[in-house]
Order: C-alpha cells, then sequence, then structure tokens
C-alpha cells in the first residue's frame, strides 16, 4: 500500500477524510440557523464528551456551516490561566468584520468597534492594590475608531459582556444575518466568565437576538454552568458526542479507502473495531498503521494484527503518555488506583469487564489506597485543573481520556 495516498489524518482536531455518525449533529446546527434567521426563539448549543471523541472537529465543521450561512463567526479556545474578555473581544472582531462590507450604515460599525474596544481594554489590577494589569490585559486591539464610553466598559466582566454581544446581535440584524461564537474547552474558563457568558446568553434569548455561543467541553461541563447560574439546565442545548457505532465507525474507514480503490475484509473491520472502541481518534490512528502495513487490497485481519502494536505505541506516546507525565507521583497514585477499580470482578474473583471508562466512587479510591478521602482531595483537584478526569457526579470520578485506565495497568509503579 502506499503510505502516500494514506487517507487517514489521526490529528488533534484535524478533520477526519470521512466525518462520519455526526449527521444528526450537523442537521441540528442547520435548523438552528435557519430558525435564528427567521426571527424564532432558540437556544446557545454546548457539545460535551470525552477527549478524542471529535469535539474540535465537529465544532469546526459547525462553524463552516455558519460562514456558509454568511453568519459572522469567531472562535476561541479557553484556557485556565487567561481571562474570556481578550479572546473574546478578538473573536467578535473578526465576527463583525465579516459582516461590515455588507452593512450600509459604516457608521454603525465604527460605533461597535468603539465598544468593542472599550471592552476589550477595560481591565481590573490583580494582586495588590493598585497593581498593573498583567500584560495580556493590557493588550490593544488592532481597531482604528477610538473607544467609546459608558458602554461594555464598567469592569463588570457580567454587564459588560450583556452590552457588548446585544450591540453584536444588533450589528447582525442589521444585514439579516446573525452571529456565533465558537468557544473551545469551554470547561477551563473561570468561574465570572462562566457566569457571564450565561448571563448574555439568556438576555439574548429573550429578546430574539441572533448571536449565539457554541460551546465544546468535557462530560462535566453542564456541571460547570449549572454551578454558575442555575438556570443553565435550560438556557443551552446539550449534545452528548460519543463514540462511533459500528456503522460509523466502518464507514469512516470504509468510505475514504474506496476513494482510493481499497477495501476491508469484514474480519478486518471487526478487529479495528475491536481495537479502536469506536472512538473517532483511534479510529484514524489504527486505520493510518493498518493502511501503512498493508502490502495491498483488500486489508485483512492479518494486516490489523500486525499493525496494531504500532498504534498502539504511538496512542502511548502522543495520546497518553504527554498526559500521564504531566501528573506527580501522587497524582499517578491516585490514577493507577482508578484504573485498577474500573476491572469488575466476577464471583469466581476472575475479571470479567474492563470497564475502563466507566465513573469510580472516591471513596472506593480511598479504601483501595489505605487513606482518608480528605487527605486525597489535593490529588484530586489537581487531576482535574490538569484535564485528566472529571466528576460526573457528586462523589465519582472518571478519566477524561477513553481507554487511559488500560494504559495507565500497563505502566510499571
Amino acid at each position: 500500500m502506499d503510505p502516500v495516498r494514506n487517507p487517514y489524518a489521526p490529528g488533534a482536531g484535524q478533520r477526519p477524510p470521512e466525518l462520519a455518525g455526526r449527521g444528526r449533529e450537523l442537521d441540528v446546527f442547520d435548523i438552528v440557523l435557519e430558525r435564528i434567521a427567521r426571527g424564532r426563539p432558540e437556544r446557545s448549543l454546548m457539545l460535551t464528551g470525552l477527549r478524542g471523541v471529535g469535539k474540535t472537529v465537529l465544532l469546526n465543521t459547525l462553524r463552516s456551516q455558519a460562514i456558509n450561512r454568511l453568519w459572522g463567526s469567531g472562535k476561541i479556545e479557553a484556557r485556565p490561566d487567561q481571562s474570556l474578555r481578550r479572546p473574546v473581544a478578538a473573536a467578535l472582531h473578526m465576527a463583525v468584520r465579516e459582516l461590515a462590507p455588507r452593512h450600509r450604515a459604516p457608521d454603525r460599525i465604527d460605533a461597535f468597534l468603539g465598544v468593542l474596544k472599550a471592552f476589550a481594554q477595560r481591565s481590573v489590577p490583580t494582586g495588590r492594590a493598585g497593581a498593573a494589569p498583567k500584560l495580556r490585559d493590557r493588550w490593544q486591539p488592532g481597531i482604528d475608531v477610538p473607544a467609546a464610553s459608558g458602554r461594555a466598559d464598567s469592569g463588570d466582566i457580567e454587564i459588560d459582556l450583556v452590552e457588548l454581544f446585544s450591540d453584536a446581535a444588533a450589528v447582525a440584524s442589521d444585514v439579516g444575518t446573525g452571529i456565533a461564537i465558537f468557544i473551545d474547552e469551554m470547561q477551563d474558563l473561570g468561574p465570572e466568565d462562566v457566569s457571564a457568558l450565561c448571563a448574555a446568553c439568556h438576555e439574548l434569548s429573550q429578546i430574539g437576538a441572533p448571536l449565539i455561543v457554541v460551546g465544546a467541553g468535557l462530560p462535566h461541563l453542564p456541571a460547570v454552568l449549572s454551578a454558575a447560574k442555575s438556570y443553565s439546565e435550560r438556557l443551552f442545548r446539550y449534545q452528548r458526542i460519543d463514540r462511533l457505532d459500528r456503522i460509523a465507525a466502518d464507514q469512516a474507514l470504509c468510505a475514504p479507502a474506496e476513494r482510493e480503490e481499497v477495501e476491508y475484509e469484514q474480519k478486518a473491520l471487526d478487529l479495528l473495531y475491536e481495537k479502536s472502541g469506536g472512538y473517532p481518534y483511534f479510529v484514524q490512528a489504527y486505520g493510518k498503521a493498518t493502511w501503512d502495513h498493508a502490502p495491498r487490497s483488500p486489508i485483512t485481519a492479518a494486516d490489523v494484527r500486525v499493525a496494531a502494536p504500532e498504534a498502539e505505541a504511538e496512542l502511548a506516546v502522543g495520546f497518553f503518555g504527554s498526559r500521564f507525565e504531566r501528573a506527580t507521583p501522587a497524582e499517578r497514585e491516585y490514577m493507577r488506583a482508578m484504573a485498577t477499580l474500573s476491572l469488575v470482578e466476577g464471583e469466581a474473583g476472575g475479571v470479567v469487564r474492563d470497564d475502563m471508562d466507566a465513573a469510580v466512587p472516591t471513596a472506593e479510591i480511598a479504601r483501595a489506597l489505605g487513606r482518608k478521602p480528605a487527605s486525597l482531595s489535593p490529588a484530586r483537584d489537581a487531576l482535574i485543573k490538569k484535564g485528566l478526569i472529571y466528576s460526573g457526579e457528586r462523589g465519582t470520578v472518571a478519566f477524561t481520556v477513553p481507554h487511559f485506565g488500560r494504559y495507565l495497568r500497563t505502566q510499571p509503579a
């Protein structure tokens, strides 16, 4: 098989050659865009799921849908060490620039840009009283008009974001379209920023303004939003992005191969699904390695078995290992206990199921380590902050990375 023609793409956020199994999500977003264009009420959208299920790819695809409908759009990636103010200003600047050529009143665009500039430049000093803002908070946006006064510049991010989004939506209304802001890794936003986003989306939904936020984050994102505003459960449309079913996984492998006049034997597809578990990133990783090792078409189960160790070695370094290295010894001990507890034993004591992606009670982790639950809280909280585990329900934790438990059990203590 010619490696140059290898169609598979196991990259972070890299769109696969065949976006299989996501038709429903694309159709739902098309309806959202059309309803808003017709002045119908609609909610902002939140995509949640484990790492490697394709949230970023889907987020980028939804943005393309918005652009194809002539919406203004901007995308940011949330970071735990950065305020929302600067990146959201840059995203809105990009969105409005896309709309500006179709706006009949340049003065209206300039007026909004003045408000945007005031919002971007407004920062509250941190640290000791009177300390200067950090360099990133003194960012100067590339906007030629003077900053406005008295609008979106109070310094309270919640008040300012509501006013900014309302003004941006008014610009979109002028040209008969909308604005969509896409936020990746949304669970990393600070509590004040999450609260401000919820308040802004709430205000926009009440007045039917054509601006929506499309967020993507780990499975505990709904809990993060709910902790900020109790009404967030009704404010957003939540879509859980999960692994592919068998039909979609086969399509992700076979469709791009057929375009290169290559086929798979059924047993090869059976084994690839068993190895990948249907997780899109793993499907691409095993597909790429198998293609490179297969001597000819059709690709066989024997080809998959030969290629699997290479795919697993690459995942061990790039997908699992890079995350494992970020953990301290205490945090690794905590995760190893989680991995051990995910093995479900039968009555005779043998392992009957490797439930590697299931939630594990924190009380059981403490018991397995012979520690009090309170003494393990620092390790647990640090792992959550690093994005290695999440707490979907009170008293339980789970890995954010599929098959991480299996990987940990192969590592020396």
